[in-house]
């Protein structure tokens, strides 16, 4: 007797490519798509699915409950949920509290690509008030505050055509880059700083944090490498990542223990170890304190990132 297996569990994101942005889904067609491309979209749809793509992504959710997946970040989401994700950040939005039938509206989406605007910045200087946000937003940015505004931008910039839509998409764009009420959502991010030794000091030790997590890391050791005290290291470390340094350690380790959780089947105390934990009570008291959960919790729900599991 043949014994017929399941398929394999899907655990990468989906790369959404040009070709499969049809008006039927509710984007705009190709001929008529700027620099701006503005989509609407019900759930359930195809569109709603862990997926990236190579742009940013504005999201407004307008209705309806549920878990949002961005990067290693899982968390809720309601109406007025406003999001940015930068480029190939996965993400999906999954609706818990549907009427039956699903609902016609419940996401207002912009998107638009970096490499354009970036160009531009470099000779059009009011552009440059918005490289912090695009900066910010490699990690995904949830913002609190502006959801009735950001629903009347979307329609200005949906009715608007040419430079009139290129006006209207640029004060949206202003409103996100001056506020200050937001968080950001996936992994650690670094601060910025004028002084060029000083970056280069501290994406060392980053580099060396990230790319050799199972070792042993030590304030004190790092410290004399760069030839400081460990209290001026601390300080140093403290104001150009926002945490200090076993904090900042500790993050990495979670959000490269997320990573795995979502994309293999490793076991969980093989991840413990792998990331850098000398010990599963410890790897699980500082997941929970990090994500508000425990690791298997937050496996079980990363499964619902695809459709229904989307």
């Amino acid at each position: 007797m043949t014994i017929k297996m399941p398929p394999p569990r899907q655990i990468k994101p989906e790369l959404e490519r040009d070709f499969t942005r049809s008006p039927a889904l509710g984007y705009e067609p190709s001929d008529e798509v700027g620099f701006v491309r503005c989509l609407e979209h019900g759930f359930p749809t195809p569109l709603a699915r862990w997926h990236y793509h190579d742009e940013y992504e504005l999201h407004l959710i307008t209705c309806t409950s549920g878990k949002a997946f961005v990067g290693d970040w899982i968390g809720p989401f309601q109406p007025g949920h406003l999001v940015l994700t930068g480029p190939r950040l996965p993400h999906n939005w999954v609706s818990s509290d549907m009427p039956e039938g699903g609902v016609p509206q419940r996401d207002l989406v912009i998107q638009f690509p970096h490499e354009p605007l970036v160009q531009a910045a470099q000779t059009i200087p009011e552009l440059r008030d918005i490289l912090p946000l695009l900066e910010r937003a490699k990690h995904g940015i949830e913002f609190f505050g502006l959801s009735q505004r950001a629903e009347q931008h979307w329609h200005r910039v949906k009715a608007a055509k040419g430079l009139r839509r290129w006006s209207a998409f640029c004060d949206y764009l202003a409103d996100l880059a001056a506020c200050t009420d937001y968080r950001l959502l996936s992994s650690v991010q670094l601060q910025s700083t004028d002084d060029d030794r000083s970056i280069d000091q501290i994406h060392a030790v980053v580099s060396r944090i990230t790319d050799r997590l199972a070792e042993d890391h030590s304030a004190r050791a790092l410290a004399a490498e760069l030839g400081m005290s460990e209290s001026r290291f601390c300080r140093f470390f403290r104001k150009a990542t926002g945490n200090t340094f076993t904090d900042f350690v500790n993050r990495v380790r979670i959000s490269r223990a997320c990573q795995l959780l979502m994309d293999t089947e490793h076991p969980i105390v093989h991840i413990c170890y792998e990331v850098g934990f000398n010990n599963v009570a410890n790897f699980n008291r500082r997941f929970r304190e990090i994500k508000g959960m425990t690791p298997s919790e937050y496996r079980k729900l990363s499964l619902t990132r695809f459709h229904g599991a989307a």
